[in-house]
């Protein structure tokens, strides 16, 4: 059974995406209100917030307490494509990177519709070529990312593996955006326990990031692509999301692709509960689980501070 806090934070964020209509919307205007409620959220204590310039992007770097020497997580930042930027996802990060003591780089990629596809992956792609010429490896990089920030992910993988590049020691997703056509089976069996998001809206929000005809383009929608030779992939998804099935299915083709991949379902939780890590015991509870998969792909010995 969920905890008071999770109830209370589902009812509380669901009212608010539930009273938004789709077709409507005014992107923009959202997205300032957004990004400007952001500025509320709290950091992790002991992290070191260091706003940046890099590959050309704004952009910061979350440094907990003696961190892991050379070695860093890339963040990738969800919000359909449209929204985010660091301060919208500082909370999270900094918790993630203090309780894996390793440095965090959170980017802000162009945004769509300003920016649509490919836009955002190649600001991906060159946020990881940045830090892989300040000197770290591939074995010393780990990539994540939520939701939209998810998709990029795997994008940034695919991208690598057919350029040939090194891929980095790891990826974790949490409730990845995987399929833009929105075909999986949860769209039916999760719509009404959903608290977020409406089937129907999907494609409306899918047309802000790119053309009807690139949906099942593997860069859009990982679920079509080829997932042969990844790195080993962490996924956490809640249960009552109507994206629950894009991220086992992309699970199951890397299972079937003879990849490593870790599938992990939370019971009556939304879409990228770990967000509220301060808020919520549950999303406390599965950063904790994930730090033995980010530290073992880095080689770092030793307990973390959670």
């Amino acid at each position: 059974m969920s905890s008071f806090r999770a109830k209370a934070m589902r009812a509380i964020t669901g009212a608010w995406f539930r009273s938004v209509n789709a077709e409507k919307a005014d992107v923009h205007r959202m997205r300032r209100v957004w990004h400007g409620l952001a500025n509320t959220l709290w950091t992790a204590s002991g992290v070191d917030v260091r706003r940046t310039d890099f590959a050309g992007m704004r952009a910061e770097w979350l440094t907990p307490q003696a961190p892991a020497r050379g070695k860093a997580m890339l963040y990738l930042h969800g919000g359909a494509y449209v929204f985010g930027n660091c301060a919208t996802h500082r909370q999270l990060v900094s918790y993630i990177a203090r309780s894996c003591g390793v440095r965090a780089l959170v980017i802000e990629y162009r945004l769509a519709p300003e920016n649509p596809f490919p836009a955002a992956i190649e600001d991906s792609l060159a946020a990881y070529r940045a830090l892989r010429d300040e000197g770290y490896g591939p074995g010393d990089i780990v990539v994540a990312g939520d939701s939209a920030g998810g998709g990029l992910v795997m994008a940034l993988l695919l991208s690598l593996r057919d350029a040939g590049e090194e891929m980095p020691a790891g990826a974790v997703m949490f409730s990845p955006w995987l399929d833009l056509t929105a075909s999986g089976e949860s769209m039916t069996t999760r719509a009404k326990r959903d608290p977020w998001f409406k089937p129907p809206d999907m494609p409306i929000i899918a047309s802000y990031y790119c053309e009807e005809e690139e949906y099942r383009n593997p860069l859009v929608s990982a679920v079509f692509a080829d997932v042969q030779g990844l790195p080993p992939i962490h996924i956490q998804v809640g249960d009552d999301e109507i994206l629950l099935s894009d991220s086992t299915r992309i699970a199951e083709k890397i299972e079937a692709a003879g990849g490593e991949v870790t599938l992990d379902v939370w019971p009556q939780m939304f879409h990228v509960f770990q967000v509220f890590v301060h808020q919520m015991p549950e999303s406390r509870e599965a950063i904790g689980k994930l730090v033995p998969y980010v530290r073992s792909w880095l080689h770092i010995g030793g307990s973390s501070d959670s």
